[in-house]
């Protein structure tokens, strides 16, 4: 019998958009999906902040269109038709350069027959902004270019650099804000995963917007647990997988230093990001006349039906498998596998005992030596 790239391992994922999705993609490969949504998106159609700015834009068309996301480029289209607008934008935007931060946004502008003029490579929005100054940059030439105007599609943060930026160089700037990102209403299961991270009984969580990594880090400093979550993921127990550059960047300055990320940003590169780096950590040995493959919490036997372990259980099997052979301490063991947390050997021989029961025929290979500690008698 197979095993799913992800079987045995946990996943978690802190989108509130699109998650459904997400983990049919992560549960086709064998994984166990957690939800924890550190972010809540909704529309702001009945605004009167995006109804002025539709307004402003179809009553002065821009020269420009700076478009941050799918979601809001859809949503703008559809919030201006609800308005009675969208024949009206639509005209306004069709004469318009058209910037896309990403293929995303890029391919929401072209669903809409809008033309893209430039995408930025490495959909940053800072690359549009580079792009945009040294492009039509009013302050260039000492100041004499024509003042272009600029319509700039926001993401559901309160952050509205990239408008001020351009404000700061000379554009005339409407900004868009179509919807915004929130906390969750409820934040147990953020807060429940983040605690998994920090005791590493996950084994990865990922982000699908810069936002979302905010809050998650927020939510761990609230539930006392930020210091511990952020050790997991750097030492490398638990993969913090990001959809894209812009995102990690974002994880980066938040104190998380070891992300995956794909080479593309889009959902499904995310999640065969994730799979890829989880691809060398599974283990193969014999153990009693047996054939062991262990991924994650998951032995197979034989080629038999895969057995779940437990944390501790799955922790204690690895620490043997690392040296066939070598006896471990009682203490070594508790040391390695319970981190310090724990004094009492005894929690020790109660999980061998159970790693026994799990494996069968095969447990005889764990062995007991006397006064020592135990060992695995591996080929």
């Amino acid at each position: 019998m197979n095993l799913g790239a992800l079987s045995g391992y946990t996943i978690g994922i802190t989108a509130d958009r699109r998650w459904q999705e997400q983990a049919e993609l992560l549960e086709r490969r064998g994984a166990r999906v957690q939800h924890g949504p550190s972010i809540r998106t909704f529309p702001l159609y009945d605004e009167e902040g995006l109804r002025a700015a539709t307004q402003a834009v179809v009553d002065h068309p821009p020269d420009i269109v700076v478009l941050i996301t799918a979601l809001g480029t859809r949503g703008w289209l559809g919030a201006a038709e609800s308005m009675g607008m969208g024949d009206a934008l639509q005209d306004a935007l069709a004469g318009a350069r058209i910037y896309a931060r990403g293929p995303k946004a890029a391919g929401a502008a072209l669903t809409a027959s809008l033309e893209v003029t430039w995408k930025a490579p490495d959909a940053k929005t800072s690359q549009i902004a580079e792009q945009l100054i040294a492009e039509h940059g009013p302050k260039r030439n000492g100041g004499h270019a024509p003042v272009p105007r600029v319509a700039v599609q926001l993401d559901g943060s309160e952050d509205r650099w990239i408008a001020e930026e351009l404000v700061a160089a000379g554009f005339d700037v409407v900004p868009v804000p179509i919807y915004r990102w929130t906390m969750p209403v409820d934040p147990t299961p953020a807060c429940r995963m983040a605690q998994a991270v920090a005791d590493a009984t996950i084994d990865a969580v990922t982000f699908t917007a810069g936002p979302a990594l905010a809050n998650f880090v927020e939510l761990a400093g609230d539930h006392g647990c930020l210091d511990q979550m952020l050790a997991s993921f750097n030492d490398g127990r638990v993969a913090a997988v990001c959809v894209g550059p812009v995102c990690a960047e974002k994880a980066h300055r938040l104190g998380i230093a070891r992300t995956v990320e794909p080479n593309h940003p889009r959902l499904g590169a995310m999640v065969q990001a994730c799979a890829a780096a989880f691809s060398d950590r599974g283990l193969a040995f014999s153990l009693a006349g047996h054939e062991l493959n262990v991924q994650g919490r998951l032995v197979l036997i034989d080629d038999g039906e895969p057995i779940a372990l437990s944390d501790r259980e799955r922790d204690v099997l690895e620490v043997l498998a690392e040296r066939p052979g070598a006896v471990h301490s009682k203490a070594s063991l508790l040391k390695s596998v319970w981190g310090g947390g724990e004094s009492d050997e005894h929690v020790v021989e109660v999980t061998v005992g159970r790693l026994r029961q799990r494996l069968g025929e095969a447990g005889a290979g764990v062995e007991t030596v006397v006064r020592r500690g135990y060992r695995l008698a591996a080929d």
